[in-house]
């Protein structure tokens, strides 16, 4: 389990318990590259500025809706392959979470996977950024 102070939810924790388990960066960046490319095509007609993450040196576009069930599904894409990595790595963690469950994750798990060492500073804002568009792109689905 994860050791941040609000236990994550079990999707996000099965993917930082994943990225704990690589012994190095390479392996880490190759997992991210590997969650890029099954990452499902994003509509072209959502690259829209409304959905583009601000603060990105990259091209970051992310939507949100909530399904049947009252859980927020999450679909995005970058024009860098890290990048659209950390984006599917979010995606992963957070579809199919509830919005207060969503609003109740804190960005600090990126620091368990390893990754934080070896981002660089700017991609490490944009997980931020990407992280916290999110958060305010599945609030917004409630309205």
């Amino acid at each position: 389990m994860s050791s941040t102070a609000t236990p994550l939810p079990p999707s996000l924790d099965r993917i930082v318990q994943r990225f704990k388990r690589a012994s190095s960066n390479k392996l880490r960046y190759e997992q991210l590259l590997t969650l890029a490319q099954k990452l499902p095509e994003f509509p072209a007609d959502a690259k829209i500025s409304d959905n583009k993450v601000p603060g990105c040196v990259s091209q970051v576009y992310v939507i949100a809706d909530l399904d049947d069930f009252g859980k927020v599904q999450f679909q995005g894409d970058s024009d860098s392959q890290l990048t659209k990595g950390l984006v599917a790595l979010l995606i992963q963690g957070l579809n199919g979470l509830s919005i207060p469950e969503i609003e109740n994750v804190t960005p600090d798990f990126i620091q368990e996977t390893g990754l934080q060492a070896s981002l660089t500073p700017s991609r490490a804002n944009g997980f931020y950024n990407i992280f916290k568009t999110m958060q305010q792109k599945a609030i917004k689905t409630k309205a």
